[in-house]
């Protein structure tokens, strides 16, 4: 199969292109009109397939959930906002309930289910700081604890790749090095940890941040905290939630301009009322309220609990309403996660020998076509 467009994004540039594809691999990019084609975009957009790698769920599903149904009916709707990989997170819980959320994702990825694929599983806590767990159930909240661990990837049959916890909590930064040596990206957040803690944290193995500047200790000119960690520390990748109601879109290009273009990672942080009506939902056994700005709030409270953004409008709210740059935008949206989740030889760019993952969009960010490994997937 070949696809072509006057713009397929290739090596951060725009450029008229043909894209040949075979056995789900991307095998020749050619000049524009080269050979004879089987679909012409003409001027849409052809991006490397969107990554998303901290997200609970949508349309009505949640992954602590642990239902096949719930998962197949998200991976099937995922690519309706361009999506190509998705790691289902987790919420804090009950060590029952996480281990069969886990085992539930385990299971249906080694069915290799239509639409997204499963490219692993974000761990977001339970080893966390309760002074900053945000919307993550307290009672649940534990020490981290490598054997305890050791059970959950066991359930997760290798598939945990993302993991979110409070650095000052790691007795000796045990877990956290136990986590770097099997290739785990350790993500510090839900944590009061200062500059130094962050420091010490990076120096045995942590790699990013969770959605930086939410639930965790702030910037101050004499005490940089976390927030400080993420914008002077070069190599930690830093999530963003660009949906306008976590962060503002100055603080937003701020972070971009501190980072540059290889460690921001778009996500969407979204909850299972994500393509739902605004209303109250349960989200970790709490009430979660989605208001008419899309923001997911703790019931009766302006404490965020997560985001309804489709990731296509997160990419456009980077360029347009934040000012990001084009290259570290789709950066953040593509070879930036790809590389957390150390796929980057394979998944985020358009490249040959790559897997033929694909985002068509047109002028608007409306999603036009989404392939995984040269599939059409969704298409208008």
């Amino acid at each position: 199969m070949i696809l072509q467009s006057k713009r397929v994004w290739i090596v951060e540039h725009w450029v008229p292109a043909q894209i040949e594809i075979e056995n789900n691999l991307i095998v020749a990019i050619l000049r524009y009109g080269t050979k004879n084609v089987d679909v012409d975009y003409g001027n849409h957009r052809i991006y490397p397939g969107f990554i998303d790698t901290h997200c609970h769920g949508a349309f009505g599903f949640d992954t602590n959930e642990a239902t096949s149904e719930g998962l197949k009916m998200w991976l099937e709707a995922a690519p309706k906002e361009g999506l190509t990989s998705i790691c289902p997170t987790t919420i804090t819980q009950s060590e029952a309930i996480l281990t069969q959320a886990l085992k539930n994702v385990a299971a249906l990825a080694s069915t290799q289910p239509k639409g997204a694929r499963i490219a692993g599983i974000h761990f977001e806590g339970p080893y966390l700081n309760v002074a900053f767990k945000g919307a993550q159930p307290e009672p649940f909240i534990v020490k981290p604890n490598v054997d305890q661990f050791i059970a959950y990837q066991k359930a997760a049959q290798g598939l945990i790749k993302v993991i979110t916890l409070a650095p000052e909590k790691d007795d000796q930064l045990e877990l956290t090095r136990y986590l770097s040596q099997h290739k785990i990206a350790v993500n510090l957040g839900h944590s009061g940890a200062t500059y130094q803690d962050a420091l010490f944290a990076f120096a045995n193995g942590a790699s990013g941040l969770t959605h930086t500047f939410n639930a965790m200790s702030p910037f101050n000119h004499r005490e940089p905290g976390l927030v400080g960690a993420a914008l002077n520390l070069g190599q930690a990748y830093a999530e963003i939630i660009s949906d306008g109601n976590h962060v503002s879109w100055p603080a937003i290009n701020v972070l971009f301009k501190a980072k540059g273009k290889d460690h921001c990672v778009m996500i969407t942080d979204s909850l299972c009322a994500k393509g739902l009506e605004a209303g109250r939902y349960e989200f970790g056994g709490q009430a979660i309220d989605i208001r008419p700005n899309g923001g997911a709030y703790i019931a009766d409270s302006n404490t965020l609990a997560g985001s309804t953004l489709l990731y296509s409008q997160g990419l456009r709210n980077l360029i347009e309403n934040a000012g990001v740059d084009e290259i570290s935008a789709i950066n953040a949206a593509t070879i930036n996660p790809a590389k957390v989740l150390g796929m980057a030889d394979r998944l985020g760019k358009i490249q040959t020998h790559y897997e033929a993952d694909l985002t068509v969009l047109d002028q608007d960010y409306t999603v036009l076509a989404t392939y995984v490994k040269g599939q059409v997937v969704y298409t208008v």
